[in-house]
C-alpha cells in the first residue's frame, strides 16, 4: 500500500519532498489513512479539521479525535467551525454545497496565509465510481464521466488508486484508530444510495466490476483530453471576443458536426443548460432579435452571430457630462479631447473613431448618453434627420450593439453617434473657427 501510495503521487506528479502539504482530516478511516500514509512517506505536511456541527455531540467527538490523533503524532493541526445551516439558507443552496463552499473557503485561506503548495483530500476509487453514477444520473458532458481526477489545480487525491475495501483493510493490519460517520448509513443521500444499493447490484451483476469501471472511467478520461483538444480548437475559429462581448459566427457554427455537441461545449461555459442550448440550435434558422438567459450572461440571436453578454452590463438612464476644458474620460468610453484653434495644418481625419466638431456650434457640458425611443438626429452627408432606430436597422446593429452604443449630445442634439457618425449640423465648414477633437483610445 505505502509503495503504491508514492507510485501513484509520483506519477500524477502530484507533489513532492520539497512541498508543503495540507491534508483534510475528517477522522474518518479514509482520511486518517492518508495522513497516516503521508508521515510513513516522509512528507512535510499539516492536517485541517472542519466541524460543521451537523450531528450533535458526533461532531465533537469527531473534533476531539483529530486533536488526540494530532498530539499523538505530533503533526501540526488547524481546526474550524461553522454553522453550516445558517450558510445554507443565507446561500440559498444545498446543505451538501454549503458545507463544500465552506470547507474549500477555508482550506484556501489557510494555504495562502501560510504557504501550504498543494491541498491533499481522501478520495479514493470508490468516491470516483460513485461520481461517474451521480453525474450520469444528473447528466452531464463529458466532463462529468471521467469520475475524480488526481490533480485539480492545487488539490490533489493520493489515494485515487484504492478501493474502499483496501483502505480499511490497510488500517485494521496496522492497528489504525478512526471514528465512523452515522450518516454514511442514511440512504436519504444519493451518493449513499449508489454505494449501499446500486453498486453492490453491479458487483452482484459482474464481480469483476471494480476494475471494469475503473479502466473505464481512465479510458474516458484519455477520451476527454483528446475531446477538449478538438473543442478548443473549435472554440478558437469559432468564438470572436470584443470586450465583455462574445461573438458566435451562424454560418461556421452550422458547419459543424454534431452542432449540439460542440454548442454545449461552448456555451455551458457561460451557464447555459442543455434546455437553454437545445432552444439556442433551433433557433439558428429563424429571425433575428431572440433572447435567452443564463444567470450571469445573456444571448441574443443576431442575423449572423450569437451574440453573448453579461446580463445587465449597462444602465440606459446614466448619463456622464464632459465639461469645457476637459481633456479627456476614462469612463465610459475612454477618450482624449483637444480643442484645435490653429486650423491651418489641420487634416481632417476620416477614422470613425475620430470626431472633428464645430466647437463653436457646441453648447457645454455635453453629455454621453445611451440612444432612446424618439431619438433621431442628421446623419453626415445628409439633409434630412433620420430616425436613430432606422439608422441602426440600416447598419445592421444587433440589439446588444443598440444597447451598448453611445451617443454624445449637446443640449437635446445628438453629436455624435460615437465611433460611427457625427451630425452633419456640427460638421466642420468654411467659417468654423475652432475645432472640437475627440478621439475614442
Amino acid at each position: 500500500m505505502l509503495k503504491d501510495f508514492e507510485s501513484f503521487i509520483e506519477e500524477y506528479n502530484l507533489f513532492d519532498r520539497n512541498n508543503r502539504v495540507l491534508v483534510a482530516i475528517s477522522g474518518g478511516v479514509d482520511s486518517v489513512v492518508l495522513s497516516d500514509l503521508m508521515k510513513r512517506s516522509g512528507f512535510t505536511f499539516s492536517l485541517a479539521h472542519c466541524n460543521f456541527h451537523l450531528r450533535g455531540e458526533e461532531s465533537n467527538r469527531d473534533e476531539q479525535f483529530v486533536r488526540e490523533w494530532a498530539e499523538k503524532n505530533n503533526i501540526e493541526l488547524f481546526v474550524t467551525e461553522f454553522d453550516t445551516n445558517s450558510y445554507m439558507k443565507q446561500k440559498g443552496i444545498s446543505l451538501e454545497m454549503a458545507a463544500r463552499e465552506l470547507r474549500y473557503n477555508w482550506f484556501d485561506k489557510l494555504m495562502n496565509e501560510y504557504g501550504f503548495d498543494r491541498l491533499a483530500t481522501a478520495h479514493h476509487s470508490d468516491d470516483s465510481t460513485e461520481t461517474f453514477f451521480i453525474n450520469l444520473i444528473r447528466g452531464t458532458g463529458i466532463a462529468g464521466l471521467h469520475g475524480i481526477l488526481p490533480k485539480t489545480n492545487r488539490t490533489v487525491r493520493p489515494l485515487l488508486f484504492a478501493t474502499r475495501e483496501r483502505i480499511a483493510d490497510y488500517a485494521k493490519r496496522n492497528d489504525i484508530s478512526f471514528v465512523e460517520d452515522s450518516t454514511n448509513s442514511q440512504t436519504k443521500f444519493m451518493r449513499n444510495r449508489i454505494r449501499l444499493q446500486l453498486i453492490p447490484l453491479l458487483k452482484e451483476l459482474s464481480p469483476n466490476f471494480d476494475n471494469i469501471i475503473r479502466k473505464d472511467i481512465e479510458r474516458l478520461r484519455d477520451t476527454e483530453v483528446v475531446f477538449r483538444e478538438v473543442v478548443e480548437r473549435v472554440k478558437t475559429s469559432l468564438l470572436e471576443k470584443d470586450g465583455i462581448i462574445s461573438r458566435i459566427s451562424i454560418e461556421k457554427l452550422k458547419r459543424l458536426n454534431p452542432l449540439r455537441i460542440f454548442l454545449y461545449e461552448i456555451l455551458s461555459e457561460y451557464g447555459f443548460n442543455e434546455t437553454n442550448i437545445n432552444d439556442i440550435a433551433n433557433s439558428l434558422d429563424e429571425s433575428s432579435g431572440k433572447q435567452f438567459f443564463a444567470k450571469d450572461f445573456r444571448l441574443v440571436k443576431d442575423r449572423e452571430y450569437l451574440i453573448i453578454c453579461p446580463v445587465n452590463t449597462t444602465d440606459e438612464a446614466e448619463e456622464y457630462m464632459i465639461c469645457e476644458n476637459q481633456t479627456s474620460t476614462s469612463y465610459p468610453v475612454k477618450m482624449q479631447i483637444d480643442l484645435l484653434k490653429d486650423l491651418k495644418f489641420v487634416s481632417i481625419s476620416k477614422d470613425r473613431n475620430v470626431a472633428m466638431l464645430d466647437a463653436g456650434r457646441l453648447h457645454f457640458p455635453l453629455i454621453l448618453r445611451k440612444w432612446k425611443k424618439g431619438d433621431s438626429f442628421i446623419p453626415f452627408g445628409m439633409k434630412k434627420e433620420k430616425k436613430l432606430s432606422d439608422f441602426f436597422t440600416s447598419n445592421k446593429y444587433s440589439l446588444i450593439d443598440k444597447e451598448n452604443q453611445w451617443l454624445l449630445c449637446s443640449g437635446d442634439q445628438i453629436v455624435w453617434v460615437v465611433g460611427r457618425r457625427i451630425d452633419d449640423r456640427y460638421k466642420i465648414n468654411p467659417k468654423t473657427e475652432t475645432i472640437l477633437k475627440i478621439e475614442v483610445l
